[in-house]
Formats: structure tokens, C-alpha cells, sequence
């Protein structure tokens, strides 16, 4: 299954993988937010973002895989096992909950109520997903390689919350992400289709991609690959019952 195939490359995830952009982090958190949940934290690629801003970060995270490395690379960070349908945090225990590239994943139904249970009142969830832009010529082909278009994920456009939550807010945030070939190839490699590919599949993809990054005009002979993004964010607050 392709949610849960990313524990046992969780390596490789974290060195592909990009951070999100600050703006981003600006609009999601809340003003005066002290405790935040991560949830679905992976390998801490927001996690590290957040304790960087002072904040007291629990991270839950289903994926074992994932948890290890997550405690390898912030091992001061409770790293709990977890899904947004079974939080183990008690009621009204945070003031905001992220979600970075994992909304897609979940069970609305389930998980809505879950959230709004270890929110405080007047709490806020932020949802956030980094996609890759396809306006950029050698990025559109690099999606046609994945087959996977810059709006594989759909969620990110108008996410699934409702009640007892407002109506969801957007705010997308162009950015550019400076990563080397290897880490490139990461990025592909982190993908949960391309991890779960036949290998001799896989190793085709990622000559692929090595031939588009070596020989594209706009790449060739370069070591610095600008590789650009749309940080899709959207927010909505825990409502107080009338």
C-alpha cells in the first residue's frame, strides 16, 4: 500500500524531501501558539522547522520507519505512534495542528473529529503540501517522467474538513529549492509509487531523470538545480459551540 510504504526508505525520504518555505509557516501557525502537534510528521521535515521557532513540537507519525528517523535527527522531540483517526494526545491539548504532504492520506470522516478533540478551543489545523511547478518547462517534463503531474494531489487544492471546523482558508506560496543531482534523484526515489515500482522499473525512471538533468538546456553542466514550488497552505479554526 502506498501510504504506508515509506518506513523502510525513510533515508532516503529525508535527504529528498524539501522544507517548507517560512511564509508558509507564518500563515499556518496561529498568533501566540505555544504547543503544536505535527501530525503525520514523517521524518521531521517540518517538525525541525517548528522547534526552530521555539515552539513545543510533539510529532505522531505511523510509520515506524519514519518515527526512527524522525528521533535520530531531533531526539529531543516526543516521536509517538499515531494516525490523524487515533491521536494519542488528550482533549484540547494543542493550540495548532500541521499537516505537511499527508492530508491526502487520511480518512476525513474519522480524522476531522479526532483533530478537533485535541484542539483547544479557537485552535487552528493547517494543511500544507509543497508541489513541484509545472510552469517551469524541465519541471513539466520531469512530472511527465513520474507520471505525476504538479497537481497529483488534488486534496491540496480544496481540502476535505468541515465541521466542527470554519470554512477552510488558502494562501500558496511560490519558492524556489536549490538541491544538487543526488538529491534530485532522492526526491524522485522518495515517491510512494516509485518506491513501491519493480526494481528494474525504478532504475529506468532514475536514468531518466538523470539524462533530463544532465542534458536539459536550462540544467546541463550545472551543479545547482533551482528546482521551483508552490507551497499549497490552507487553514481553518476550531469552532467554540454557540
Amino acid at each position: 500500500m502506498q501510504a504506508t510504504s515509506f518506513g523502510a526508505v525513510a533515508g532516503l525520504y529525508e535527504r529528498g524531501r524539501p522544507p517548507y518555505p517560512a511564509g508558509a509557516l507564518d500563515w499556518l501557525l496561529p498568533s501566540g501558539a505555544r504547543r503544536v502537534l505535527d501530525l503525520g510528521a514523517g521524518t521531521g521535515k517540518l517538525t525541525r522547522q517548528l522547534v526552530g521557532r521555539g515552539l513545543d513540537v510533539v510529532a505522531v507519525e505511523p510509520s515506524a520507519g519514519m518515527r526512527r528517523e524522525l528521533a535520530r535527527v531531533l531526539p529531543g522531540v516526543p516521536a509517538l505512534a499515531g494516525a490523524a483517526e487515533q491521536i494519542p494526545l488528550p482533549d484540547g491539548s494543542v493550540d495548532a495542528v500541521l499537516v505537511a504532504q499527508a492530508w491526502h492520506w487520511v480518512d476525513p470522516v474519522r480524522a476531522v473529529p479526532e483533530v478537533a478533540r485535541v484542539l483547544a478551543p479557537g485552535g487552528t489545523l493547517g494543511l500544507v503540501w509543497n508541489i513541484r511547478d509545472e510552469r517551469v518547462d524541465w519541471v513539466a517534463r520531469l512530472g511527465r517522467l513520474m507520471h505525476q503531474s504538479g497537481d497529483q494531489y488534488d486534496e491540496s487544492v480544496k481540502p476535505t474538513v468541515g465541521p466542527p471546523f470554519s470554512p477552510v482558508e488558502r494562501f500558496d506560496v511560490p519558492w524556489t529549492n536549490h538541491v544538487t543531482l543526488p538529491v534530485l534523484l532522492d526526491m524522485v526515489a522518495s515517491r510512494s509509487y516509485v518506491i513501491t515500482m519493480p526494481a528494474a522499473d525504478r532504475d529506468i525512471l532514475l536514468a531518466e531523470v538523470r539524462r533530463l538533468a544532465t542534458a536539459h538546456p536550462t540544467l546541463a553542466g550545472s551543479d545547482d538545480i533551482a528546482l521551483p514550488y508552490v507551497t499549497r497552505c490552507s487553514r481553518a479554526r476550531r469552532m467554540t459551540p454557540a
